[in-house]
């Protein structure tokens, strides 16, 4: 009630100075540790950094991102200031008025030097700064801002150019950094990477490197021979080969995350990870093309601690690799397999056989796993609770009726484009599994209202995803509905047979609805919609493009009576202007112009 109450109030303080006023006195406000700026044209990135210094005193994370932008209305701020060539502007020979006047408007509303400084200076308890494509942001700034704070633990550098000097000084200044982040870092070279290193030896734990193109094997062998503290590593990198991987492998003995991402990686380094990073628990390799089986054999050898698998596009792996998995990791909890074509039934079957504490299961894109593929999960992995499917096409009805007899802890089942799993095996899930509260079953169209029923009577979802299943109407919804009272997200997009009932029905037993899909859904209209809206009011997102039968007048229902909502998606022609001035804040349209 409190949260209402505040809510309405704030509908009713426009002006940016009565909010400013606000802040002043809330504890709230005082007290909060995080900000994140997004790109605005109508306030330069350098005042606000110094306006929120001023007003925020115990910030500890601080996230500017300058590829989202936020549109303000026009009263909030001034408009973006338009530069017109003067006199003066002869002395620039090349370029017309208008690339001249945009490149100036470019840099008064990017964050600088000055507004980085003003970080340092004001948020004297940063401990993690994220800057994401801040162009404009140079070593002086960079150095100025290191000089500063001392406290940081954590940098995420993104799409900023920047050079070596400046993360040297990172290195030299910030004595707490453990986490450091580089992506799209195109002015760094090895020698700051190398210099940071030699600085931060003591306390840099995690380091991750993607899209830098100038750095190389030179730089990870500076952090193999200095950072013996390092416990995670992720790379992304064209340039990378096997001898700065293994420095990593042999001087990080601690290391406990590896995430790869480097098509020059074989057999070697990996077989270099098993002899020596006995302590690793995660492991994600994503598009490797020169390694295969051997490799997982030394790592399964060696890793006796891992819990976490990733394997993503890795086609010269096979069953065999899994069977290497099976024996030498019988810790493992949690398996994703994306795409790795050579991977089959059999591969899966040597898992449930011997990993029987695995607790998550993810199949994406494997195309050689037929209807007993899960089987053996379902008979060696009692204790699972996860199991997420997409694109598997041979799987059908007996693997999920072995998952649902065998895995009754089972609390999420997510899958997508599975043709041939049908009412049979979703019955059974809900018949056994009583603990799901996570149902997605996204264009699986051979499940109809039978299944649902089950899954009402059986299980009490919290979360629901049925787009795309034709075959589900009003009776399937109704099912859920009286069945799962503590339902909070639904989407039941492109079903043509669901109509206004299952709306009633829905709002009269699911009171606790926060975010529904019905996009696609011809046959619901403005009765049913407002019956949601009445009887469910923590509702915060509502989708309904697409509705013919929900006209504007249903969209203002919405607007001035759902009191926490955050976000409408719908039709532009369906908003008057009186509703679009007082939703502007939360309601989106659909963009269908390119």
């Amino acid at each position: 009630m409190i949260e209402l109450m505040l809510l309405e109030i704030f509908r009713h303080v426009d002006s940016k100075s009565s909010r400013d006023a606000c802040s002043l006195v809330c504890k709230r406000w005082l007290s909060r540790d995080t900000i994140r700026v997004a790109a605005s044209a109508f306030a330069s990135p350098d005042s606000l950094v110094k306006l929120l210094n001023r007003c925020f005193l115990n910030i500890r994370c601080l996230f500017i991102d300058e590829s989202l932008s936020v549109s303000l209305p026009v009263h909030y701020g001034k408009r973006r200031p338009v530069h017109r060539r003067s006199a003066s502007a002869a002395s620039f020979p090349h370029g017309s008025d208008e690339n001249l006047s945009d490149e100036y408007v470019i840099k008064d509303y990017c964050l600088s030097d000055s507004g980085l400084a003003a970080v340092g200076a004001g948020f004297t308890k940063l401990e993690k700064l994220s800057l994401i494509w801040c162009s404009c942001v140079t070593d002086v700034g960079i150095r100025s801002f290191a000089e500063r704070c001392k406290s940081l633990k954590s940098l995420d550098l993104q799409g900023c150019y920047f050079g070596d000097e400046g993360l040297a000084a990172v290195g030299e200044s910030c004595n707490h950094l453990e986490d450091l982040n580089m992506r799209f870092c195109e002015g760094l070279t090895d020698m700051g990477l190398v210099q940071l290193a030699h600085g931060r030896r003591r306390t840099l734990k995690s380091l991750g490197v993607a899209a830098c193109a100038n750095i190389s094997d030179v730089s990870l062998e500076a952090v193999g021979s200095h950072c013996k503290s390092l416990d995670t590593l992720s790379l992304d990198s064209n340039v990378i080969n096997n001898k700065g991987l293994v420095s990593v492998a042999k001087g990080c003995p601690l290391l406990k995350v590896l995430k790869l991402q480097c098509v020059n990686i074989t057999d070697e380094a990996l077989q270099a990870v098993g002899r020596f990073c006995l302590s690793l628990e995660l492991l994600s390799l994503h598009s490797f093309q020169k390694f295969s089986d051997r490799g997982m054999y030394a790592i399964g050898e060696g890793c006796k601690r891992l819990k976490n698998l990733m394997l993503s596009d890795c086609d010269f792996l096979s069953n065999t690799c899994l069977d290497y998995v099976a024996v030498g990791w019988p810790e493992l909890m949690h398996i994703e397999i994306n795409g790795c074509h050579n991977i089959g039934t059999d591969g899966l079957k040597s898992i449930g056989k011997s990993c029987t504490r695995l607790s998550e299961l993810a199949l994406l894109y494997c195309q050689r796993l037929d209807n007993d593929a899960l089987s053996g999960i379902g008979e060696g992995c009692k204790f699972l609770q996860a199991l997420e499917l997409v694109d598997c096409s041979g799987i059908g009805d007996n693997s999920i009726w072995s998952i649902a007899k065998g895995c009754r802890y089972l609390r999420k089942l997510h899958m997508r484009r599975c043709y041939d799993v049908g009412d049979r095996g979703i019955m059974a899930i809900g018949q056994n599994c009583k603990f799901l509260t996570d149902l997605s079953l996204r264009f699986c169209d051979r499940i109809g209202n039978d299944a649902l029923i089950s899954v009402g009577e059986g299980c009490s979802l919290h979360h629901l995803n049925v787009s795309g299943c034709h075959r589900i109407g009003d009776v399937g919804i109704i099912a859920i509905a009286r069945g799962c009272p503590q339902l909070s997200s639904l989407d039941v997009s492109i079903l043509q047979n669901l109509g206004d009932r299952a709306m009633m029905e829905l709002g009269e037993g699911c009171p606790l609805l926060k975010d529904v899909v019905i996009s696609h859904c011809r046959k619901i209209t403005d009765v049913g919609l407002g019956y949601v809206v009445r009887k469910c009011p923590l509702l915060e997102s509502f989708h309904m493009v697409y509705c013919p039968g929900i006209t504007a007048a249903g969209v203002t229902t919405m607007v001035t009576s759902c009191m926490r909502m955050k976000k409408i998606l719908v039709e532009r022609w369906k908003v008057s202007a009186r509703i679009e001035r007082r939703g502007a804040s939360i309601i989106n349209y659909l963009c269908i112009e390119l």
